[in-house]
């Protein structure tokens, strides 16, 4: 599978962005794959945002952005977005979709996902 992911920009704190990650390359249904957004910032681990379980609707998000961001699905589109409202500096990172097939309940961790896409930079700054 090949993962694209897009949207990320400079904002304004405060402000929305919303990333989109385009999903190719399998046969079978953007519905019955796990997906999730993690989140790497200069110097920091890549830690864990959202994440959308396969054949489900149920979506996970880590406590630092729940309530502000949402993460979501277009099945005809064969996209997952991650709408990010409330922005604040300390979400400035760059932002990577991954991928894997059936859910794991080690969700939160990025080793336990199988594809990645290029990552796209977010910069909350004034």
């Amino acid at each position: 599978v090949q993962l694209q992911a897009s949207g990320g920009g400079l904002v304004q704190p405060g402000g929305s962005l919303r990333l989109s990650c385009a999903v190719s390359g399998r046969t079978d249904s953007l519905y019955s794959m796990s997906m999730a957004w993690f989140r790497q910032a200069p110097g920091k681990a890549r830690e864990f945002v959202a994440a959308i379980r396969s054949s489900s609707s149920s979506t996970y998000h880590a406590d630092s952005v729940k309530g502000r961001f949402t993460i979501s699905r277009d099945n005809s589109k064969n996209t997952v977005n991650l709408q990010m409202n409330s922005l604040k500096p300390d979400d400035t990172a760059i932002y990577f979709c991954a991928h894997r097939g059936y859910w794991s309940v080690a969700y939160r961790s990025s080793s336990s996902w199988t594809s990645w896409g290029q990552g796209t930079l977010v910069t909350v700054s004034s």
